[in-house]
């Protein structure tokens, strides 16, 4: 009895101990006002853990570290200014919160990493929301860490720079857990830059005037949903990765790629919406034309209800490109729907649903929505033609007809190549936004304000 009396005391004395102590936490973090005229790193060094400090209006100018877990919040017009060199903020902890603050004028220096907020080292528990970012380096640098919310920021780099001389809007590497959620990054060089990093969602961004708007290197178990991209060279460069969930994006106004897929595998691609992807004049060469979907070396994917409209070619598959399942999609004024590099047959339906076709002249005396007569976009002059595009000039010669149709009646002389068994009468009706199914995250949770909250929450 005694023991047990002595038990509970314990127990008690330790829980009185932890409230107490929660209870001095919460009453030691302070919320201070820092001036224009303060030294901003003095007050950044003393600050407390949990601790708020709140710039007021105006200009700060230098490089600053922050090696506390605080949040750095501020006013309307209160700017960092790095004067031109390294990086505005470096974060040196875990649970650091960078908000509402405009961050101007960092470095140059790619080797050097230079960028508006900086995250080098292993941390957790980040989150960077509602800044405006304008610099010629990267905007956001994230490394080594997990759970990150970046939602909401505003990020411009330096249009009279070179594309190859700027860097990147949002670069992680090698994060996990990361939500990249409704920010606008524009005249960096790609808008999002994720590499070696697992399970990070990307949703609702818009990416404009880049070179890539969401370029994926070496990662996996990622989703990328709902994002918009316009005037790129690609809008979505995805490359050796697998487990994607590409779904719900759009793409208008890219120059040589709406989606490329180099070395993925595993990943479902489906009801994304690709438009004008043609190659400007003043930049045309031999060879180069802009493709709506350009697969290389990628199988074993699921490409399903996507629409790609206008593109000089379609979707272009070589190196490899098969065993992928593809079903559902609308290829629309395309003057060349597919090019196929392959010896090997392959059929584009499933369960017998097929794509649609805007160039099918096929019918459907049944009326079951599909056609009658397979459509198989290419034969062997399309071949020919790939192989020596200067023969271009002779399509529409007699020859080439009869050839043609030589083809037609003897299918054995046609090469291998795309068949779809169940070509749709209609374009099916394709939603361009991904729905987001509530899945088990743990410890971060993103709202609809881009608010992070913790411990076990459904995201």
């Amino acid at each position: 009895m005694n023991s047990l009396n002595i038990n509970s005391s314990k127990i008690i004395t330790v829980l009185l101990i932890t409230v107490l102590s929660l209870f001095q936490t919460g009453l030691g973090a302070a919320v201070l006002a820092v001036n224009s005229s303060d030294n901003l790193q003095q007050k950044l060094d003393s600050a407390l853990t949990g601790d708020t400090l709140f710039l007021q209006a105006g200009e700060y100018r230098g490089n600053f570290v922050i090696r506390h877990s605080i949040t750095l919040t501020g006013k309307e017009n209160a700017t960092i200014n790095a004067q031109g060199k390294g990086h505005a903020l470096r974060l040196l902890t875990s649970n650091i919160s960078i908000k509402n603050l405009n961050i101007i004028n960092w470095g140059a220096d790619l080797t050097a990493q230079n960028a508006a907020i900086y995250v080098g080292q292993k941390s957790d528990h980040l989150i960077i929301k509602n800044n405006n970012l304008k610099g010629d380096g990267f905007g956001i640098w994230v490394q080594d860490s997990n759970q990150v919310l970046i939602a909401n920021n505003h990020i411009q780099g330096n249009p009279k720079l070179r594309s190859a001389d700027r860097g990147n809007g949002i670069q992680l590497s090698v994060v996990t857990n990361a939500d990249v959620v409704g920010n606008d990054v524009s005249f960096t060089r790609d808008g999002l830059y994720i590499i070696s990093s697992q399970n990070s969602l990307l949703r609702n961004n818009t990416l404009h005037d880049l070179r890539y708007g969401i370029h994926y290197m070496y990662s996996y178990d990622n989703k990328v949903l709902n994002n918009l991209t316009y005037n790129t060279r690609a809008g979505y460069a995805l490359m050796s990765s697998k487990n994607l969930q590409v779904s719900g994006n759009e793409s208008r106004d890219s120059e040589d790629y709406g989606m490329l897929l180099n070395f993925i595998t595993s990943s479902t691609i489906d009801h994304n919406s690709i438009k004008d992807v043609w190659t400007k004049p003043e930049h045309k060469v031999l060879g180069r034309q802009g493709k709506g979907l350009f697969v290389y070396n990628s199988a074993y994917n699921t490409i399903s209800y996507n629409k790609i409209d206008t593109a000089e070619i379609g979707i272009h598959l070589t190196a490899g490109s098969e065993n992928s399942k593809l079903f559902g999609n609308s290829f629309i004024n395309n003057p060349v729907q597919v090019k196929y590099v392959s010896n090997k047959k392959q059929e584009w339906s499933q369960d017998g649903r097929g794509n649609y076709w805007s160039n099918y002249l096929g019918w459907d005396l049944d009326n079951n929505g599909t056609g009658d007569t397979p459509f198989e976009p290419n034969d062997g002059i399309d071949k020919l033609i790939w192989q020596y595009p200067e023969a271009k000039v002779l399509l529409d010669s007699p020859a080439v007809l009869l050839l043609r149709w030589i083809q037609k009646q003897f299918p054995v002389l046609k090469p291998a190549g795309i068949k779809d068994s169940f070509p749709l009468m209609l374009p099916p009706n394709i939603e361009t936004k991904a729905e987001i199914k509530a899945e088990t995250k743990p410890e971060t949770k993103v709202d609809t304000k881009g608010e992070a909250t913790t411990l076990n929450s459904t995201h």
